[in-house]
C-alpha cells in the first residue's frame, strides 16, 4: 500500500485593520485584481479546497469576495488583540487530517503559486521540519509547520506572529529563497514601490 505524502493546509491570513494603509488593503487593485482575490487564488491552485481564509476587520465587505472560491472562510471576532489571534482562529477550523500548515499573509502581493510550491516541495520530503521563505534578512512567512508546531502556534499572543518561532538557529527550521515575499503592502508608499 502506498503511504500518503502529507497533507499542508493553506491558511490565509487577512483579518487586519489596515491602519498604516488607511482602507482595506486586502481591496485594493493589483494588476487589476483584488489582492484578496489574488492571493486566495494562488493558495487554491496550491492547496486545492484545503484553503481556509481568516477575515476580522472587514469581514462583511471581503465575505462577499470570496463568495464564488471553494474555500472556508472563518471569522476572528479578536481581529484587534492582532495576527495572534488569527493563527489561533485558524488553527481551530484546521481538518484533523492535515500534517501541517501553510500560513500565508495576505499582503504579500507578490508570491506567487510556484513559490508556495516550492516550499510545499520541500516541506513534503522534510514534513516535521519548519519550511520557511527566506528573503533579504529575514526568514518569514510564508510558512509551514508540521503538526507538532500547532500548540507553539496556538500559544501565540498579540501582534506576535509565527516569525517569532522563526528566529534561530534551530535545526528544524529550512530555509526557502523566495525574494518576492519581501515586498508586503503595510502603506501607501508600498503599493506605490509595487
Amino acid at each position: 500500500m502506498d503511504e500518503q505524502p502529507p497533507a499542508a493546509h493553506a491558511l490565509v491570513l487577512a483579518a487586519g485593520e489596515a491602519r498604516r494603509f488607511g482602507a482595506p488593503k486586502q481591496l485594493i487593485r493589483v494588476r487589476g485584481r483584488p489582492l484578496l482575490h489574488q492571493v486566495v487564488s494562488r493558495a487554491v491552485a496550491v492547496a486545492g479546497h484545503d484553503v481556509t481564509v481568516v477575515l476580522g476587520a472587514y469581514a462583511d465587505t471581503l465575505a462577499p469576495l470570496l463568495r464564488h472560491s471553494p474555500v472556508s472562510v472563518v471569522v476572528n471576532r479578536d481581529w484587534r488583540e492582532g495576527i495572534a489571534s488569527s493563527i489561533r482562529t485558524g488553527l481551530a477550523h484546521l481538518p484533523p487530517a492535515c500534517s501541517g500548515v501553510l500560513v500565508i499573509l495576505a499582503d504579500q502581493a507578490l508570491v506567487g503559486a510556484e513559490d508556495l510550491r516550492r516550499l510545499l516541495e520541500v516541506w513534503r520530503r522534510q514534513p516535521h521540519c519548519i519550511v520557511a521563505a527566506q528573503y533579504e534578512a529575514t526568514t518569514g512567512p510564508p510558512a509551514i509547520f508540521p503538526r507538532e508546531d500547532f500548540p507553539s502556534l496556538s500559544a501565540l499572543r498579540g501582534d506576535q506572529g509565527a516569525r517569532t518561532l522563526l528566529r534561530g538557529g534551530s535545526p528544524r527550521i529550512v530555509r526557502v529563497p523566495v525574494p518576492t515575499a519581501a515586498i508586503d503592502i503595510d502603506t501607501p508608499e508600498d503599493l506605490l514601490r509595487l
